[in-house]
This record gives C-alpha cells, structure tokens and sequence, in this order.
C-alpha cells in the first residue's frame, strides 16, 4: 500500500449542495474521508464536520477517500432507514464520471467482473472468479482526448473499488489512481483521482418522491463534453 499521509482539505470546509429535515446533500472533495478513520489523526472527515452542526445526522453510504463528488447523510434515523433499504433494493441510481488512461475505441460498454478484497494488499481490490461478488458497472464515452478518455460510469453493484478495478480490466485504469493505474496514469494531471460522483435519484424518504441532485467535476467541463 502507498505510503498514506492525511492531509485534509479545508477549503471549502464543506460543500451543501441541499438540506431539508430527512437529508443533506454534500459534495465531497477528494482526499476528504467520509467517515472518520481508526486513528485519531483519521477522524477528520465529512460525517465529523456534519455532525458538529447536525448532531442527529447519519451515515448512509460513503465514498472512497480519493474520489469526490455527491454523498447523502440522514438528518434523522427514520429517513438513514429509508435510504438504507433504497440502497439493499439498488433503487438508487448514481452516476459517475471519470478520465482515463488511453483511447477508448467503442462508445459504451458493460463490464461484468467478480471483486473481492486482495487480503495481502488490501485495500486493494482483484477479481476473482471463484470467490469474487458479482459487479457490473456500465460505462459510456463523453469525450476522447489526446491520451485519455472522459467517461460516464453507471454501478449497477457497490462493490469496493469498482470503478477502479473495473476500468483497469479492460484496459483503461483512472487517471491518477494510486493503485491500479499505470505509470503514465499516476503522474498524468490533475494530481489526484479523477472519478466524481456526478448525480445521484432516490425517493426522498418523507414526501416519497423521487428526486436528482447532481455536480460537474473539478478535473473536467462534462457540459461541453
């Protein structure tokens, strides 16, 4: 594993995108935990600044440190409920957006691989065959530049790590991912993970609509992509 040294952005301290009595919505820097980590010099995180100012909130799901973008907390028990049964149902759809290594010659795709945690590298994430859970992530070209590629990538599971390892199997590993990309990839601009979790629709656990919030990424303009 790369040497890790925490080091959390401040600025924005935090991003609210909307809140209202069930839910607050964020959108999260890379390199900023969801969840506090074991150590003391882990606890900064999103959930920790949230509950300074919302002692009630809850913890729905996460992002990995290194990816950024749209992520939902609970302002109350009944509505972490709500989502959390939304979550076992796969009724809520997420989108992502990520640069690549290399040019992708087709316009869309499905990968459908088997994870599971690489125990001896974890947090290293491998397919296995055998033992690995069934993931499945569509994926969608947004732009092709010079030596990468912009995509929009759907999971249709949630497993750990993903996107990561699935864009990696087929050939075109995240830019600036620490743990599956290729040399190129890792010194390629901007110096962090380029995935942002671009929009999220869930039923809002009090009116039982269904609702969209959504987030351009930092490292890309997807209007004009």
């Amino acid at each position: 594993m790369p040497h890790f040294v925490y080091n959390p952005p401040m600025k924005p301290y935090l991003d609210i995108l909307y809140q209202d009595d069930d839910i607050v919505v964020l959108n999260k820097p890379a390199g900023l935990l969801s969840v506090p980590g074991r150590e003391k010099k882990h606890s900064d995180s999103l959930a920790l600044r949230i509950l300074r100012i919302w002692p009630n909130a809850c913890v729905v799901h996460r992002l990995d440190l290194a990816t950024s973008g749209i992520i939902v907390l609970a302002m109350r028990k009944s509505a972490q409920s709500h989502m959390g049964r939304q979550f076992q149902q796969k009724v809520i759809d997420k989108t992502y957006y990520a640069r690549v290594e290399g040019i992708i010659e087709k316009d869309s795709g499905l990968v459908d691989l088997p994870i599971r945690c690489d125990w001896e590298n974890r947090p290293r994430q491998i397919v296995d065959f055998e033992q690995g859970k069934s993931s499945q992530t569509e994926w969608k070209v947004l732009k092709r530049e010079q030596h990468t590629t912009l995509v929009e990538l759907t999971p249709l599971t949630g497993r750990t790590h993903q996107l990561r390892v699935h864009m990696q199997q087929i050939g075109h590993a995240i830019v600036g991912d620490e743990f599956y990309a290729t040399t190129f990839g890792k010194k390629s601009s901007p110096q962090r993970l380029a995935l942002h979790a671009g929009s999220i629709t869930l039923t809002h656990p009090t009116t039982e609509e269904r609702i969209s919030f959504s987030c351009s990424p930092d490292f890309a303009d997807i209007a004009n992509s």
